[in-house]
């Protein structure tokens, strides 16, 4: 189920919200998080039901080992119970994420023919999956309380942060769900809620899906481009994939509020960043996290020299591009992200100084490195995205592709256009350009400059001025809820 589809908002949320407060008058303390596990599980399940069985048995087997981490058995039966969770987590990601390329690479290569197995990859399974690995490291570590059965699959499923995280850690979300005060509802937090899912559904559906539209037809016809529609398609991604995100992590934290739970930040105004060491404590903060605490520092962290420290660092950006998809550009993505961060640290000084002086450069630099980046994680091959950066930089500049200018004349856009044709054709076409032209540099500026959701959050106090921006913006996105598209996050 999509968070921007009518099903979602006129049905789903509101019974469920409705069915939490009611079940929470009651004196049971299991049977509202029982409700809401089962709501979870029917969001899961609405993309393909045939998949909630993989969940199910996900849940239930973590936490058999949980429970056995938990005990006082035998070192050995411990350090066996943790390894199979190691093995159960990353194997089940592995067979549906990864085995197909796998095997395609190890015919290639070996010249075998291995038969390459083809599966729909279920949605979230590497978030739910990461999740569940912390949990079983930090239960390793007998740092976790003894959960119950119905917390533990409350946690894993919650459905705000089930499909495309937050990554959240066990003692982020279980003590909320326990905690009386968040029981009855709570008019601050819910206006809040409203107030960021407005914003985030604005995001997505006003914002995201129309340089989607940009970038699908330059993604799809690389090899015609020239440098102009080579830039104009590179820049619809960036803008995409950060409006995406933002987007569903703006909902993520409204849907989570209207229950009292705050979920951590996952998403920080990342164009902002001065260097790609900065990108990446504000882009999907929280696998950051998990890589930092999970890999880096079992690794070694900076303990053991400068070399180790970048070595390490390289690990770490590797397996995150891994995590993001089973494709060499991903792979190749991750690790020259790792390498820009790694020249961040060893340039740091020269660098601090030129953010000092001159902070308009270094932000320049990363946002470039970071449009180009893009390029190879949306692109099909390497090659092919090899091809659009040479294009982006051959400075053979023509004119823009009409297409674009289509794309972002939705319904309401059209309506004026064709009002404006009835005056003057010429004045018709002229706001066609300007109007593509104001919406990249409104994008642009707002993912820079502006407050995002969080900042807006902090300083929030329900008045009319807030209440009519949110219905607004709310209202309009539904009406243009026709051509509902799924969170680019989804895919990973």
């Amino acid at each position: 189920m999509l968070f921007n589809s009518y099903i979602f908002i006129l049905l789903f949320l509101p019974l469920c919200v409705i069915g939490w407060y009611l079940l929470n008058r009651t004196k049971s303390e299991c049977l509202p998080k029982a409700f809401l596990f089962g709501m979870s599980l029917w969001f899961y399940g609405y993309f393909n039901y045939k998949y909630l069985y993989i969940i199910i048995i996900s849940i239930i087997a973590n936490y058999l080992l949980f429970k056995l981490l938990k005990s006082n058995a035998h070192t050995v039966l411990r350090k066996s119970a943790f390894a199979a969770g190691m093995v159960l987590n990353i194997g089940l990601l592995f067979y549906y994420k990864y085995l197909g390329f796998f095997t395609e690479n190890i015919n290639s290569i070996f010249g075998t023919d291995f038969v390459v197995t083809k599966l729909l990859l279920p949605l979230g399974i590497s978030f739910f999956t990461f999740q569940q690995v912390s949990f079983i490291i930090d239960s390793y570590k007998k740092t976790v309380p003894d959960y119950s059965f119905i917390d533990y699959a409350l946690f894993v499923s919650f459905f705000p942060q089930l499909i495309a995280g937050p990554i959240v850690l066990h003692d982020e979300v279980i003590p909320q769900f326990a905690d009386k005060a968040n029981k009855s509802v709570n008019y601050e937090n819910l206006s809040k809620g409203l107030y960021a899912f407005s914003f985030g559904m604005a995001k997505k559906v006003l914002v995201a899906d129309t340089f989607g539209n940009i970038a699908n037809i330059g993604f799809g016809a690389i090899p015609d481009l020239d440098s102009t529609n080579a830039v104009l398609a590179m820049l619809a991604y960036t803008l995409q994939i950060y409006f995406d995100f933002s987007g569903y992590c703006d909902m993520a934290t409204g849907i989570a509020l209207m229950f009292n739970i705050k979920l951590p930040i996952n998403f920080n105004s990342p164009y902002r960043a001065l260097d790609m060491e900065d990108f990446w404590k504000r882009w999907h903060i929280t696998l950051t996290r998990f890589l930092t605490q999970n890999v880096y520092i079992p690794l070694g962290g900076n303990r053991k020299g400068k070399f180790r420290t970048y070595l390490n660092q390289m690990i770490v950006f590797t397996v995150s591009g891994i995590w993001h998809g089973a494709n060499w550009t991903f792979i190749l993505w991750g690790v020259l992200n790792g390498i820009s961060v790694v020249l961040a640290k060893l340039f740091k000084k020269p660098l601090n100084t030129l953010k000092q002086k001159y902070k308009f450069v270094p932000w320049l630099f990363t946002f470039i490195f970071i449009n180009v980046m893009w390029i190879y994680f949306r692109a099909d091959s390497i090659s092919l995205a090899n091809q659009m950066i040479k294009t982006v930089f051959s400075f053979d500049f023509g004119a823009v592709n009409p297409e674009y200018l289509s794309a972002v004349m939705t319904a309401e856009f059209q309506a004026v256009s064709w009002l404006l044709g009835k005056f003057s054709q010429s004045i018709s076409e002229l706001y066609g350009y300007i109007l593509f032209a104001a919406f990249f540099i409104f994008a642009a500026f707002a993912s820079v400059k502006l407050k995002n959701t969080n900042e807006r959050l902090l300083a929030f106090k329900p008045d009319t001025r807030r209440l009519i921006v949110s219905a607004l913006l709310l209202i309009w996105s539904v009406i243009s809820l026709s051509g509902v598209s799924t969170f680019l996050y989804f895919n990973f």
